[in-house]
């Protein structure tokens, strides 16, 4: 019990001068306390409330928001409240946002292929949606030590997921679906850029007739070097932590593939960005181009 709360109960009894010297308190301190009261007492039904408030975005989010992107979601709906009450109510309910796991590459370079340029030159950002993309595979454990593979193309202007493919293989055809998606996306990715890494699903014959078809443009990483489709394997990162949240793998092929799409689409929909100013990758498009044929909406 609250020692100024003791006083308060058993002051008419035994005197509050007796009782804060035994208990080893200032008696100002105890009467401030008791002046506060009704302002606390208020301020914890508000803290209650925002409580409320706080799980059920949480809880919307997957249980993978932490305080920036609820902060930013609370704002949009007309609270004005400050990211450090919103710190302060998590920890005093336990909730948290997921943390980020280490990476693991899926990708292995076929050192003999054709190499295309790097266009990018980790330059992560375009001017406008359907100029540039990123593509990058990554897999999702199954029990029993079995995978399944998700291949994605991200736009650098909106980091919107333009295109996706997943398969319980890791053929070309994986990376073709996912290019092909993209351009359904958009309509057309004529004169776009294609930035990968090395695998060799990305330097097959195959992938690069694809890209030729869509009048893309391939454009390729370093060799070794993570850095250099940072953006691919920071969004797979995120996929994974996620969804797993924790987990070693998924129980079957069917919860991952329902699990996996329906992160996807929030992502592309609902899921708050940092770089976008705590905005939806398509809310993003939708507030900062105009709508031209190539912004068809999508999930």
């Amino acid at each position: 019990m609250n020692r100024f709360q003791f006083v308060a109960d058993h002051q008419r009894r035994y005197g509050v001068k007796r009782l804060c010297t035994i208990l080893g308190i200032a008696r100002s301190s105890f009467y401030y306390w008791r002046r506060t009261a009704a302002a606390r007492a208020a301020r914890q039904t508000a803290d209650a409330k925002l409580a409320t408030r706080i799980r059920a975005v949480h809880h919307e989010s997957g249980g993978t928001y932490g305080v920036p992107r609820i902060t930013a979601e609370l704002r949009e709906t007309g609270e004005r409240i400050n990211h450090k009450r919103i710190a302060r109510v998590m920890r005093s309910i336990g909730l948290a946002g997921v943390r980020l796991r280490r990476r693991h590459r899926t990708t292995t370079a076929d050192r003999a292929a054709a190499k295309a340029p790097d266009l990018i030159g980790r330059d992560f950002t375009a001017s406008e949606p359907n100029m540039k993309y990123v593509g990058d595979i990554t897999y999702l454990p199954l029990e029993g030590g079995k995978f399944l593979y998700l291949a994605t193309v991200i736009d650098l202007a909106s980091r919107r997921l333009a295109g996706w493919a997943i398969a319980d293989h890791m053929r070309t055809d994986l990376v073709t679906d996912a290019l092909a998606a993209a351009e359904r996306t958009r309509g057309s990715l004529a004169g776009a850029v294609m930035h990968t890494d090395h695998g060799t699903q990305y330097t097959s014959r195959a992938f690069a007739d694809a890209c030729r078809q869509a009048d893309v443009r391939q454009s390729m990483s370093a060799i070794g070097s993570s850095a250099d489709n940072a953006l691919a394997e920071s969004f797979n990162a995120n996929f994974k932590r996620e969804t797993l949240q924790g987990r070693k793998h998924w129980s079957s092929e069917r919860e991952a593939r329902l699990e996996a799409f329906g992160w996807l689409h929030r992502y592309n929909t609902r899921r708050r960005h940092s770089r976008l100013g705590q905005r939806s990758p398509i809310a993003y498009e939708t507030a900062s181009w105009t709508t031209p044929t190539t912004l068809t909406p999508a999930a």
